[in-house]
């Protein structure tokens, strides 16, 4: 019965830890893009198409598509 006095606190305070590296995660951008990375090791890098891919992408990502611009009526 003793143990469980330093059992509860431990386990609280490791899922207390738990939260706060998940919300840390979250906030540093670790989930941000969970499909690229799976998808590039799929790709060669030095391929001109791949690359082009790469470039539209990120420029896709600086400019907010059209259809977001315009007010729905």
């Amino acid at each position: 019965m003793p143990a469980l006095y330093i059992l509860i606190p431990v386990a609280i305070g490791l899922v207390g830890f738990a939260i706060w590296l998940f919300f840390w995660a979250v906030d540093s951008g670790q989930y941000d893009d969970l499909d690229g990375p799976a998808h590039s090791i799929l790709f060669d890098d030095e391929d001109p198409k791949h690359q082009a891919g790469i470039a539209e992408a990120e420029r896709n990502e600086q400019e907010p598509p059209d259809d977001q611009d315009k007010p729905r009526g």
